[in-house]
Parts: structure tokens; C-alpha cells; sequence
């Protein structure tokens, strides 16, 4: 069943009803109707007004890039409300290039061009953008994936301080389901334990996924069987499995301070 606007008001009506409506942070992820998307602005506004340290971490899921060109899974109205009303009140995003994209309305060709995206995205709201993906070329070459973040800090003069960082990760080949929730999920923990430290909450959540990433591979490759390509069902992400990974993750991707 899919959630609509409607019912999530009543859930929502429900909690404040038992005054269980006191949260610190709010992450959303893929959804496919603009009117629910409105109804999460609300929402959110009203928990930023009774706690103004409450962190809303968005993933705005839109779509992706196939061999180089970038395609909508969800219906084009959700953009104009994701650009104009939710990453406003967000205060991380984690877009994929084609969605970064999207958002600012510019092309991403070199890493230059994806720092002044991610500057117009910071002049929309949130204080940290991380592009989970990109297809930006990599030093180490075409089995590399570039990650890129930016933080903005306020100094206690009112001045603010930007702190961008950048990630090599190594593609693992295979189609999997809900790495980008994952992704989120981690970056808001991370950067819970660490708020300003966006190179080492990146480094946590991109060496956990990792983690997670290869014994899911490794598991579904067992259980296919020897040159037979796993199925869905068997690349369905370790997360349990890889529990310990996921609570204190052995570093194996460093992120470079730019």
C-alpha cells in the first residue's frame, strides 16, 4: 500500500494526539505523489517550530542516469515542489548528480561545475549537500565512482566557512534495491556523532556501505552459484548481517578535503 497525504495526516494527527511528536531529526526518501510531498513540508514546518534543532535530512529521489543519460522514475510535477518547497526546509540533501541536476537546472561537467550547483542548492537552504554519485572521471580510473559533499558553517561572527570533500568509491557491479536509503540513513547518524565533520561522516557512511555492499555481493554470488547471475531476491541488501559494519565501520574509502 502506498501512503497518500491523506493517511499520513492521520498517522501524524495520531502522534500529536499522544504527544508523541517530539522528534530530532526527519529523513524522507522516495515517494511518488506531490500532494504527500506538500503534507512533509507541513509537517515539518510544525516540528521546526516546537524544536528549532530538529535536522531534516531529504533525499530527493527522482531519477538517474543510464550510459550517460539521465531519465524521471517518478512523475515530472514532483520536481517543481522538491525545488521550491521541500529542499528549502531541508537541512541535508543527498541527491545523485541527475537529480542535483535537476534541482539547480545546470549541467554537471567537472567537479568545478558540481561545486557551483552545490552552491546554488546551499542558497536554497540546506547547510549540507552531499552528491551521492556522479559519472565525473575518476584519477583511479573508469571502475571508480565520485562522491562529492559541502558543508556550510556559520562562524559565531555570522560568517560562514565552506568545507567541501571528495570520495572515490569502487562500482560494484550489480543492480541493487535501496542503497540510496541507505546511504541517507547513515549520513544522518554520521552526522549526528560528528555535525561538523562532513569528511569523516562520509567516510563512515560510504566504508559502511562498502561493507555492506560486498557481503551482499559475495553472499548472492554463494548462493547462485558458480557463473550463474544472482536474482533479485539474492541481492537483497545484508543489512543485518552486516550490523557490526554498520555501528563501527573499518575505514576503507577516504574522503580528500578540497
Amino acid at each position: 500500500q502506498v501512503l497518500k497525504s491523506q493517511e499520513l495526516h492521520e498517522l501524524y494527527e495520531g502522534l500529536k494526539v499522544n504527544d508523541v511528536n517530539k522528534y530530532d531529526y526527519v529523513l524522507t526518501g522516495y515517494t511518488r505523489d506531490k500532494s504527500f510531498l506538500a503534507m512533509v513540508v507541513d509537517i515539518v514546518r510544525e516540528l521546526k517550530q516546537q524544536n528549532s534543532r530538529l535536522v531534516y535530512v531529504c533525499d530527493p529521489v527522482m531519477g538517474d542516469k543510464w550510459n550517460g543519460e539521465g531519465s524521471m522514475y517518478v512523475p515530472q510535477d514532483l520536481l517543481p515542489v522538491y525545488r521550491d518547497k521541500v529542499v528549502p526546509v531541508a537541512d541535508i540533501i543527498t541527491p545523485n548528480q541527475f537529480e542535483a541536476e535537476l534541482l539547480s537546472g545546470r549541467k554537471i561537467h567537472s567537479q568545478e561545475e558540481a561545486f557551483e550547483v552545490m552552491d546554488m542548492l546551499h542558497c536554497m537552504g540546506p547547510d549540507t549537500v552531499v552528491i551521492t554519485s556522479s559519472d565525473l572521471p575518476s584519477s583511479q580510473g573508469s571502475d571508480y565512482l565520485i562522491a562529492l559533499g559541502s558543508q556550510r558553517m556559520r562562524k559565531p561572527d555570522g560568517s560562514t566557512v565552506t568545507q567541501r570533500i571528495r570520495m572515490e568509491m569502487r562500482k560494484v557491479e550489480a543492480v541493487f534495491v535501496g542503497t540510496g536509503d541507505l546511504f541517507a540513513a547513515m549520513l544522518l547518524a554520521w552526522t549526528h556523532k560528528h555535525p561538523d565533520n562532513l569528511k569523516v561522516a562520509c567516510e563512515k557512511t560510504v566504508s559502511a556501505m562498502q561493507h555492506v555492499l560486498q557481503r551482499t555481493i559475495r553472499c548472492a554470488k554463494a548462493e547462485a552459484g558458480e557463473g550463474q547471475k544472482p536474482s533479485p531476491a539474492q541481492l537483497e541488501l545484508r543489512m543485518v548481517q552486516s550490523k557490526r559494519d554498520i555501528e563501527d565501520p573499518e575505514i576503507v574509502v577516504q574522503a580528500t578535503v578540497l
